[in-house]
């Protein structure tokens, strides 16, 4: 496999997160949470050496990195032209601790001589204030305070000798080091047995957590990586899911399409619970719904589409000029300014992630009345907005129009309010959201069919082809085989596909002709051809987008078509969450497997 820029892994424990690349150099850190400063930024400091940590071996021949099975946690080996070799384990401690989960803001990272006498140096450049300062440190016994001594203060607590990290000594490993980054507080015991503790209850927890998983026979190590990627999204404290853990990664070089994904979309956070319900992660459904809850409850059901992991933070769109951007792609943007548009398929997403709320009977509490009037007050805004321009799906800046996807999104909540009331016997309350549905229904489904494309179009009037309509049948609007939804695929195969890749859409936006194909689209038309019964077709679109996982089994937002390397933001849980559901819509079930094998 030909490396490319975005190898790199995801380690973290659902309140920080950092990216390794396969040299375990720890390149992207955000402190002390998904949407912090980054402490690591080396991903976007363009051809700066600041912002990072890793471990430098003399002579240097080999390196191989990969994630341990079913855990999000990382090995390196890295060999010497005389055959010594050190192995790197790094991880975020996450474990059960007093019937709770434990997930400090911090990074562990254990060196370990593996053969011969590996000569290491060991290196850390953190930064603050978005790769403007570089950190000096000041050293202690065991430790090395970086910072003015404030909170966003970083300590390096190691057993490795402090001086030769200070003046990045080259020296012998003749004895495992551990390093612990993070919270500037003493470390509370010896360091070598605590960290090998947070290393074993670590690994425990992932795989005790995988083995709770639901999958299917097919792909299932391609379905638990994407499952535990979209877990270290989930800001567990509040119940928000970000995007993608990075900011800034353009979504084609040069294009300027570079924006902050550190948020909780309110349409990406409904793609990630019904993934992980699919496989029977109930939890980050009924965390997400917390985070609903308190956020619908404040605003009077009148919905933003992007909040912050902590909802009232201010996301107002920043350039920082200390930092190149990544590949020297700039500019790099803290905040993100679609928190300002209407967008309003967000009404209809958090209906729908909420739903299985009132069916699911694993759930030690199901909703109830309570919820169903707040998604009441939710459905009357999509009923009220439904017809209502907006910005869209992909959230132009530029141009409102009354979106098919926002439309039929805003149709399904209503849709499935009106399912709710009857599932709770409220007959009236049924009624009256079962002639609202039908309604819309007719509304949009004769206002969105362009009879001279012959497809169910971007919007209301537009000749434009959108990938988002293959949605239309997995919402329940239309039925897949309906002749106007063939008619569609086949318009979308002939207009928005490059060779197997699947464009969002092929007309100019604001920022030009769109370069790059948006991963998740190719899986939502591997699902409609799978629903219209051309099974061979979708099975291999699935099996061709498996080549471009990363070495760690990772997907970013977009792929360039001609190239086939990755671009956006990273990982991406759109992509994740799309490869999960479409690999259970088209795998074997075990018993297939079992008895036609």
């Amino acid at each position: 496999m030909k490396p490319q820029p975005l190898d790199l892994a995801l380690i973290g424990n659902g309140r920080t997160a950092a990216l390794v690349d396969t040299g375990a150099r720890l390149v992207w850190w955000c402190y002390p949470r998904f949407d912090g400063d980054p402490v690591f930024c080396r991903l976007l400091s363009g051809n700066e050496e600041k912002g990072f940590s890793d471990v430098l071996l003399a002579e240097q021949v080999e390196s191989h990195s990969e994630y341990q099975r079913n855990t999000a946690i990382v090995t390196t080996t890295l060999t010497a032209r005389d055959g010594s070799s050190l192995r790197i384990t790094d991880f975020a401690p996450r474990y059960r601790n007093f019937g709770r989960i434990s997930r400090p803001p911090q990074l562990v990272r254990m060196v370990e001589p593996v053969s011969g006498l590996p000569r290491i140096t060991i290196r850390f450049r953190p930064t603050q204030n978005y790769g403007q300062t570089s950190l000096r440190g000041l050293m202690g016994s065991n430790h090395i305070r970086y910072g003015d001594g404030s909170e966003r203060s970083i300590r390096l607590t190691t057993d490795a000798p402090l001086s030769y990290i200070e003046e990045e000594t080259p020296f012998a490993l003749i004895r495992p080091v551990c390093l612990v980054f993070g919270v500037d507080e003493p470390f509370p015991s010896e360091l070598e047995g605590a960290t090998r503790e947070l290393y074993e209850r670590t690994r425990d927890y992932w795989l005790e957590w995988v083995r709770r998983l639901s999958v299917s026979y097919d792909w299932q190590d391609q379905i638990i990586r994407a499952a535990i990627t979209l877990k270290l999204s989930n800001f567990e404290e509040t119940g928000g899911i970000v995007a993608a853990h990075t900011t800034s990664i353009p979504e084609a070089p040069r294009s300027g399409r570079n924006w902050d994904y550190r948020f909780c979309w309110l349409r990406d956070a409904y793609f990630v619970v019904k993934a992980l319900n699919r496989i029977g992660a109930t939890r980050t459904m009924e965390e997400f719904i917390a985070f609903i809850m308190s956020i619908a409850s404040h605003e009077k059901a009148v919905l933003k589409p992007v909040y912050g992991i902590v909802p009232n933070a201010d996301l107002a769109e920043s350039t920082a000029v200390h930092l190149e951007g990544f590949l020297g792609n700039g500019p790099v943007r803290v905040g993100n300014a679609a928190a300002r548009q209407e967008q309003h398929d967000a009404y209809g997403s958090v209906i729908l992630a909420a739903m299985p709320m009132f069916y699911d009977r694993r759930l030690p509490r199901m909703a109830g009345h309570t919820l169903f009037e707040l998604l009441e007050s939710l459905g009357k805004k999509a009923a009220a907005l439904a017809l209502k321009p907006d910005a869209g799906i992909w959230e132009y800046r530029a141009r409102s129009l009354v979106h098919t996807h926002s439309a039929a999104m805003c149709w399904a909540g209503v849709n499935r309010i009106a399912a709710i009331a009857v599932h709770l016997g409220l007959s009236d309350r049924a009624r009256y959201w079962e002639e609202a549905a039908d309604t819309l229904h007719g509304v949009i489904l004769k206002q969105s069919w362009n009879q001279k494309r012959g497809a169910f179009t971007a919007g209301f009037g537009s000749e434009d082809l959108d990938a988002s309509v293959l949605l239309l049948p997995e919402l329940g609007f239309i039925d897949a085989n309906d002749p106007r939804f063939i008619s569609t695929v086949a318009a979308v195969e002939r207009e928005l596909v490059r060779g197997k890749h699947v464009m969002r859409y092929a007309s100019a936006d604001d920022f030009g002709l769109p370069e790059t194909a948006f991963i998740v689209c190719r899986f939502w038309l591997a699902d409609c051809l799978w629903k219209q019964d051309r099974k061979a077709d979708a099975k291999d679109l699935f099996q061709d987008s498996l080549q471009y996982l990363n070495r760690f089994g990772l997907l970013s937002e977009d792929v360039h078509p001609e190239t086939g390397q990755l671009w956006g933001n990273f990982p991406q849980t759109y992509s994740m969450a799309g490869l999960i559901l479409t690999a259970m819509r088209l795998s074997r079930s075990w018993e297939d497997k079992y008895w036609h094998a």
